[in-house]
């Protein structure tokens, strides 16, 4: 593991270890040109690079993409596996303070799930492939869930 994720002054690891309650199936993976290094820290940057990214969907799960079309924006659940799972109070190089980490995106959770909010470009159903506009994920990363996005659904009432 890089330095990355070496706990700064102010930073909080729990003193017990996680036990695990459930169970997750992969419905397939993430192929980004991002390692562990040089990965992005949101979604936002993973745009400003201008890198697509695909997702590959296991064949048990292709028939699942029936419905979603190119220019389609969709929210991607994903498990950043490489992350530690032991942070509960983290000290983020962008402020002055340390927070607690729900207060915070950081992939460093007790359960690493990333979201990003992603566009479809092109879509190969009987390869299973989706190639979308951005990701702040690294190359591997496997993908939870997919859900459509929904602007009418997906915003804070007034």
């Amino acid at each position: 593991m890089t330095d990355r994720f070496t706990p700064r002054p102010g930073e909080v690891q729990l003193d017990a270890p996680l036990s695990m309650q459930a169970e997750i199936t992969f419905i397939g993976h993430i192929e980004s040109d991002w390692s562990l290094e040089d990965c992005p820290k949101n979604i936002a940057q993973a745009r400003e690079a201008g890198k697509p990214a695909h997702l590959h969907i296991a064949p048990l799960f292709r028939a699942g993409l029936e419905g979603i079309s190119q220019g389609d924006a969709l929210v991607l659940l994903y498990w950043m596996d490489r992350a530690p799972r032991d942070l509960i109070r983290q000290m983020p190089r962008h402020r002055d303070s340390a927070t607690g980490t729900f207060n915070l995106r950081s992939p460093a959770r007790p359960n690493p799930i990333g979201m990003g909010v992603v566009r479809v470009l092109a879509l190969d159903m009987a390869a299973g492939r989706i190639t979308i506009d951005a990701i702040d994920a690294i190359d591997g990363t496997p993908l939870v869930d997919i859900k459509p996005h929904m602007p009418r659904a997906d915003h804070l009432p007034a």
